[in-house]
């Protein structure tokens, strides 16, 4: 099979990502998704090098805001309220290259495991408040569902389309991550419950039980059905992989589907 829009994002935020941005092309990809963590950060010299790609390539950009250390349920209201600033300033340093961020949602802390409600809502609240930030920006924020991690909001079909529904702003929309969604064994049901909804898709296998971000092929996902179900979806599909090594496994694996 051929994709038209088949972007590259690196889980490897140690090593300088503009040493192969720029090869990404050569090998097939139509895109590269930014990571907002360690050396993919945007900053005032990192932003001149994205310039620089986004006039020099015909790469299209999207950003993934960070989550390192990033908890959008957090209940200590001034720690929060610096991770929200993060939020927005990267979203403004990317704003004349990109049209789509990628969210990660909150988790419960331990003072927030004991008032889980308060955590949920503080979660709604903040993913409210930077979809209304980059609504300005024309930018849509889509919230991704988790992998089977303990005690994180977003892991399962129903919650995604509760999350969707409270926050209701025009410019949220949803991450479909394959291979978070086989950690809870519950692809086809995210597929079949929130198929209409889907606006960016992540990409990557694993063997069912962690989030091991294996190339595509090398684990449990039923691939050719999940790219059936998908026929109809037009946006990205995004390959998470550990180098473009991996990434170019991954697009020969679906080439060959």
């Amino acid at each position: 099979m051929q994709l038209h829009r088949i972007s590259f994002s690196s889980r490897s935020v140690v090593e300088d990502p503009f040493k192969w941005a720029y090869t990404l092309e050569d090998h097939g990809y139509t895109g590269w998704e930014i990571v907002q963590e360690g050396s993919q950060c945007l900053n005032s010299k990192t932003i001149q090098n994205v310039q620089n790609i986004h006039e020099t390539t015909n790469l299209e950009l999207t950003l993934h805001l960070p989550f390192s250390d990033m908890n959008l349920a957090g209940l200590n209201d001034s720690i929060r309220g610096e991770v929200i600033r993060q939020m927005k300033h990267y979203l403004t340093l990317a704003s004349n290259y990109v049209n789509l961020a990628v969210v990660h949602p909150g988790y419960l802390s331990p003072y927030g495991a004991q008032v889980p409600y308060e955590a949920y809502q503080t979660n709604l609240a903040s993913l409210t408040e930077i979809c209304d930030f980059a609504a300005d920006f024309g930018i849509l924020v889509a919230v991704e569902n988790m992998p089977d991690f303990p005690k994180i909001f977003g892991k399962y079909p129903d919650e995604m389309h509760e999350m969707l529904d409270a926050v209701g702003s025009h410019n949220v929309g949803f991450t479909f991550d394959v291979g978070h969604a086989n950690t809870v064994r519950l692809i086809d049901e995210f597929l079949d419950q929130l198929g209409g909804r889907i606006s960016h898709v992540h990409i990557h296998d694993n063997m069912g039980e962690k989030d091991e971000h294996l190339p595509l092929g090398e684990g449990t996902v039923d691939w050719k059905s999940v790219m059936e179900k998908l026929s109809d979806y037009k946006g990205i599909f995004v390959t998470e992989m550990a180098s473009v090594e991996e990434g170019v496994k991954s697009l020969e694996f679906l080439r060959n589907l």
